[in-house]
């Protein structure tokens, strides 16, 4: 039994027939757009009417998409949400064990630590990629794999479609859930995400403070103190004068203090150059 979030977007009359036209017992829920309310508390974005619903009807998962279709998130029994890297990490695994893993994993930037430090204990070779799913694709055909995406959703089979497609990508994760007699918990299991803090600080607009001399030193003092069980993102919004400061790790606590201790350099450089 499946609840379908279409967040009343592209895939409002198409996904719920697909899951149940394979089998499923459906409940569809953002499926009502009106031209203006696409994403608004529904889907990928907004999962919190798909976690409720999911409980209130009883479900064994919830798939939630978002408004054109290509992202995706799901959500489990218990009301727990799974993002990309996740959902990438259980599709992966399932390949790895029937043999047709073909190459690697593409990443992003974002893409978690604990991701990466699991595929490396699988043995399956990780890459990652510039932030947006078109270089998630570039890398993939650059090294001849299949499988890459982002912790947002964007997930990309080429060997079942030439883009990246909630709906497909929703099929791959169930398919895997099937074949191993598993739930989404105990196929996730063994990833252990790491506390990621993200930050967003307000910049002048063209300005380049990552490589400003304080904040290159700050996030040197940073990725020291993480001791190597960490790492520091510092990127450029592409759409807003921003400056995100992403910090991850082992320990929250640490990660909360290091994110906090860039981004105020970060404050402090950009009020001088203001």
């Amino acid at each position: 039994k499946l609840v379908v979030d279409c967040a009343h977007g592209a895939a409002y009359h198409i996904a719920s027939h697909v899951f149940h036209e394979l089998g499923a017992e459906v409940v569809a829920i953002g499926v009502q757009p009106d031209g203006k309310n696409i994403n608004d508390g529904y889907g990928a974005t907004a999962p919190a009417n798909l976690q409720l619903a999911v409980r209130e009807h009883g479900a064994d998962l919830g798939i939630a998409l978002d408004g054109d279709g290509d992202r995706l998130l799901m959500v489990d029994a218990e009301g727990k949400t799974y993002d990309g890297d996740q959902l990438i990490y259980i599709i992966a695994q399932h390949r790895k064990a029937l043999g047709t893993m073909k190459g690697g994993v593409a990443g992003t930037l974002m893409t978690n630590l604990g991701f990466e430090h699991a595929m490396q204990r699988s043995g399956i070779p990780f890459a990652r990629a510039k932030v947006g799913d078109r270089y998630v694709m570039e890398l993939l055909q650059q090294k001849g794999w299949q499988l890459g995406g982002e912790n947002s959703g964007h997930i990309i089979c080429l060997d079942r479609h030439s883009t990246g497609d909630g709906i497909v990508s929703a099929l791959q994760a169930l398919h895997a859930l099937r074949e191993r007699k598993q739930t989404l918990a105990e196929a996730a299991a063994e990833l252990v995400m790491y506390p990621q803090v993200l930050i967003n600080v307000r910049i002048a607009k063209g300005g380049d403070l990552a490589n400003h001399v304080e904040v290159r030193a700050a996030v040197s003092a940073a990725e020291a103190a993480l001791q190597g069980k960490g790492r520091v993102l510092l990127r450029p919004s592409g759409t807003e004068p921003l400056l995100r400061v992403m910090v991850e790790g082992e320990d929250r606590a640490a990660v909360q203090h290091q994110a906090e201790q860039i981004a105020q350099v970060v404050r402090n450089v950009a009020e001088k150059q203001a």
